[in-house]
C-alpha cells in the first residue's frame, strides 16, 4: 500500500457503527493481542466499547476512575443530538483528569499508542480520549554518566513528564515555559522544549523552533539524533550542543538564559546554545568556594592540553628536538628504547590502539567483568609488552597519564573529540616535529573561532572578548561579584543578583 493511501486511511472519520470501527483499529494494528476492546452499556443504557493498549495504561485508572464511574445507573436527562452523549459523560461521568474529544481514526490510533483510553458510542461519530497513561518507568536515581562528588543526587530518567517535574521542583517560576512537539512519523516521540521566558534570548528560541520544525524523519529514538539534526555545524569534531542528565546543570543553564529540549525516552536532556567554556564546567564548581573551584577547573583545563598534545609532543621530541631533553633524561630515554624494534610514532599509535580497545571493551563487556578486563589490560598488557620490548616504559607512562587525563573533562562529547584530534596531531608531529603540532593547533583554533551555536560565537567569551562573561571561564570569581548573567547568551535579563550587600 502506497504511503499516500496509508495517510488517507489514518485520516479516517469516525463511524457511528461501532462493529465498523473496531475492525477497522484491529486491521491496521494487525490484530495484535496488547489491543483490549472493552465493551459495555455505557450507564445501562448505551451500547459503547471502551479501546486501550495493555501495558501503555493505568489499570487501577481504568477499572476505578473511568469503568466503574460508566457502569453506574444514572437518571439521565433528555439528550436532543448524539454528540450531546459524549458532553454529559465528559463533563458529569467521567472521573479522569483530562478527557477530550477525538474525531477522526488518526487521532484515534495515536491516543491509544500515547497510553490514553479511547471510548466509543454506538451511534456517535465522535470519541472521548481519556488520559490514563500508567506504563513502568525507571525511579529517580543517582546520575550514572555524571557522576556527583557534592550536590543533588538526582538524574533524569526516560520519562519526559518525570523530568520536566524535577526541573520545576527546583525553578518554581510561572515563566518557566514548555513547548511541546512530536518529531518522527512512525515513533512521534514528544520532544518538550523549555526556557525562562523573561530571561531567554527570543532569536534563539524561534531559530530552535524552526530547526525541529524542518526535522523530517521516520523516527527520534534518542536525543542524539536531535542533537545532530538542529546542530549548526556538522562537518566538525567539537560538540555544539551540550547533553547532561543532571537536572541541577540543565536548571543552571535555564538560569543563565539557554534552552533545554527533553526527549522523551532519554535521560539525556540537551541545552542550547553551548560554548567552549561550558564544556569545562561542572555543577560543582558552583557548590564550593571559589578558589577550590578555580583550582579544579584550572586542573580541567590542563588535563585537556595533555589529553590532546602528550603523545605528539612525545613524539616530536624523541624523533625531532632531542636537544630539548636534559642530557641524564636522553640518555635514559635512549636506554629504554635500545631494544624496541619501532619508531616513537609506531609505539604510541599501537598504545592508543590498544587503550581505545580497552575502553570501548570495558563499556561494553558485563559489569560483573568489566573492571576485571581492565586491570588486566593496563596492568598484565602494559608490563608485558615492556619486559617483551614492544614499547618502552615511558610510553606506557605518556599513554597512561593521557588516558587518565582525558577523564577529567566533564562532559564526554568533548572527550571523543579530543580522543580523535589527539591521532592527527601524532601523524603531524611524525612528519614535521614541532612544527606540525603547530600548524593543527592553528587550524583548530581558527575552526573553533568561526564555530557558532544557534548564533553564538563558540569561543565566546574569549573570541570576541567579553570582559564581564570571563568572571566564570578559566576561573570563577565569588557569588558576590557575579552579579550579572553571561551576556554572550544573548540574554535581555542582564541582572542575576541584587544590590544589596550582606552583613558581617
Amino acid at each position: 500500500m502506497s504511503e499516500s493511501s496509508l495517510e488517507r486511511q489514518d485520516q479516517r472519520q469516525i463511524s457511528p457503527d461501532l462493529s465498523e470501527n473496531m475492525d477497522y483499529c484491529k486491521q491496521v494494528m494487525g490484530n495484535s493481542n496488547d489491543l483490549m476492546m472493552r465493551p459495555l452499556q455505557c450507564l445501562h443504557k448505551w451500547p459503547a466499547v471502551m479501546l486501550y493498549i495493555d501495558g501503555l495504561v493505568d489499570v487501577q485508572i481504568l477499572n476505578h476512575s473511568i469503568l466503574e464511574s460508566l457502569l453506574k445507573t444514572h437518571e439521565l436527562p433528555e439528550f436532543s443530538a448524539d454528540d450531546e452523549h459524549l458532553s454529559y459523560l465528559q463533563n458529569d461521568i467521567l472521573a479522569a483528569s483530562n478527557v477530550t474529544f477525538v474525531d477522526d481514526m488518526e487521532d484515534v490510533l495515536n491516543a491509544l499508542l500515547s497510553g490514553s483510553a479511547i471510548l466509543l458510542l454506538e451511534g456517535c461519530a465522535r470519541g472521548l480520549k481519556i488520559a490514563a497513561a500508567g506504563w513502568e518507568d525507571r525511579a529517580v536515581g543517582e546520575p550514572i554518566s555524571q557522576t556527583v562528588v557534592r550536590g543533588p543526587m538526582e538524574g533524569f530518567n526516560e520519562n519526559l513528564r518525570t523530568n520536566t517535574s524535577l526541573i520545576r521542583k527546583r525553578i518554581r517560576d510561572p515563566h518557566l515555559w514548555i513547548e511541546e512537539k512530536e518529531i518522527g512519523r512512525i515513533t512521534k516521540t514528544r520532544v518538550a522544549v523549555l526556557y525562562l521566558e523573561h530571561t531567554v534570548d527570543p532569536e534563539v528560541v524561534e531559530e530552535l523552533r524552526r530547526r525541529l520544525d524542518e526535522i523530517d524523519i521516520d523516527g527520534i529514538l534518542e536525543s542524539g539524533y536531535i542533537e545532530e539534526l538542529v546542530q549548526d555545524e556538522t562537518r566538525t569534531l567539537f560538540p555544539t550542543v551540550y547533553n547532561s542528565e543532571r537536572p541541577d546543570t540543565v536548571c543552571a543553564a535555564l538560569l543563565e538564559g539557554r534552552v533545554a529540549i527533553i526527549v522523551d525516552g532519554t535521560p539525556f536532556v540537551l541545552l542550547v546554545p553551548a560554548l567552549f567554556v561550558h564544556f569545562f564546567q561542572s555543577p560543582e564548581d558552583y557548590y564550593q568556594r571559589a578558589d577550590i573551584s578555580t583550582l579544579i577547573r584550572l586542573i580541567r583545563y590542563l588535563s585537556f592540553f595533555i589529553a590532546l598534545l602528550a603523545p605528539s609532543f612525545y613524539i616530536a621530541i624523541t624523533t625531532f628536538h632531542q636537544e630539548m631533553l636534559p642530557t641524564n633524561m636522553l640518555i635514559s630515554l635512549a636506554a629504554q628504547r635500545e631494544g624496541v624494534p619501532f619508531p616513537a610514532f609506531i609505539e604510541a599509535i599501537l598504545m592508543e590502539l590498544t587503550y581505545e580497545i580497552l575502553r570501548e571493551a570495558g563499556i561494553r563487556i558485563p559489569k560483573t567483568v568489566g573492571q576485571a578486563v581492565s586491570i588486566v589490560g593496563t596492568l598484565v598488557i602494559g608490563q608485558a609488552a615492556v619486559d617483551a620490548g614492544v614499547v618502552s616504559a615511558a610510553m606506557v607512562i605518556i599513554v597512561s597519564i593521557t588516558a587518565i587525563s582525558s577523564y577529567v573533562i566533564p562532559e564526554n562529547g568533548l572527550s571523543i573529540s579530543v580522543r580523535i584530534l589527539r591521532f592527527v596531531l601524532m601523524i603531524l608531529a611524525a612528519a614535521f616535529g614541532f612544527y606540525g603540532i603547530l600548524i593543527v593547533l592553528l587550524i583548530t583554533v581558527t575552526h573553533l573561532c568561526s564555530l557558532r551555536s544557534f548564533g553564538v560565537p563558540y569561543m565566546s567569551p574569549f573570541a570576541p572578548l567579553i570582559q564581564k562573561d570571563l568572571k566564570d571561564t578559566l576561573f570563577r570569581v565569588p557569588w558576590s561579584r557575579m552579579k550579572t548573567r553571561p551576556l554572550s547568551t544573548g540574554t535581555p535579563n542582564k541582572t542575576r543578583q541584587g544590590s544589596k550587600k550582606m552583613k558581617r
